[in-house]
């Protein structure tokens, strides 16, 4: 029997083993400290306790996949706690990337299907979707589980649109003029067939800058500064931490 079967009923120690193991998969793990390091363990640890996982398309799960996305996943609400994940429950985890089949009107009324090939998405109201292919990949400016978990915290206040639900140190005014004003520019950076260092999938909404912005903000998070230094400071205050800092001080 795995951890993650304990997990489904009581919350269970990380092996040490295991979680130095996971902390070495990735280099933004290795720039916090000693005790972050050490709360981001209890706290993925409170997070397997909660969450229910489901493996689809073949996959079968073990303490590797649990643990690493459970981590990677933590790592955004470090300072924000598990009650800024508190409204969805499951997570399945697909080998690779996975198709999920779509309907869309036209302009006439006509309903088109289409399938769509993903390697991670959140549902609204449900589970969170993910290819261990590809949180395996993580690193730099990609990482589909902070991706689809800023997803989550975007709809933790309701409708999806790169506002996730503000404490109080922040107000939507000041968030819409920060926001806006880098996701306008950054559009048309795409627009005039500039190749960006930041994803040019950004562009595509202002939920998805939220998400590829907060994958960025802690895996190439001077970028984010040198390009966006109000939409970093933004984040900053919002997710109470500074990962540029913490490159700096390695």
């Amino acid at each position: 029997m795995g951890l993650f079967d304990w997990w489904r009923r009581r919350p269970a120690p990380i092996p040490e083993a295991l979680w130095q193991r996971t902390l070495a998969s990735l280099p933004f793990f290795a720039t916090l400290t000693v005790d972050q390091q050490k709360r981001l363990k209890t706290l993925s640890e409170r997070f397997l306790a909660e969450k229910e996982f489901t493996a689809a398309g073949g996959l079968e799960l073990n303490d590797e996949i649990c643990v690493a996305i459970a981590a990677q996943g933590c790592l955004p609400i470090l300072e924000l706690g598990l009650g800024a994940y508190g409204d969805w429950v499951g997570i399945v985890v697909y080998p690779d990337e996975f198709v999920v089949q779509r309907e869309i009107a036209d302009a006439d009324g006509v309903v088109h299907e289409f399938a769509d090939v993903l390697a991670g998405e959140a549902w609204e109201g449900g589970p969170l979707l993910v290819s261990w292919r590809d949180v395996q990949m993580a690193g730099g400016d990609y990482n589909v589980v902070i991706h689809e978990f800023a997803h989550k915290l975007d709809m933790l206040n309701g409708e999806v649109d790169g506002i996730p639900a503000l404490h109080s140190t922040l107000t939507v005014d000041r968030w819409e003029s920060v926001f806006f004003a880098a996701y306008d520019d950054f559009c048309a950076r795409v627009d005039s067939g500039e190749e960006t260092i930041i994803d040019p999938y950004a562009s595509e909404a202002p939920e998805e800058f939220f998400a590829v912005l907060s994958e960025c903000f802690f895996g190439i998070p001077d970028v984010v500064d040198a390009e966006y230094p109000a939409l970093y400071a933004l984040l900053r205050e919002y997710f109470r931490q500074d990962p540029l800092a913490r490159l700096r001080a390695k």
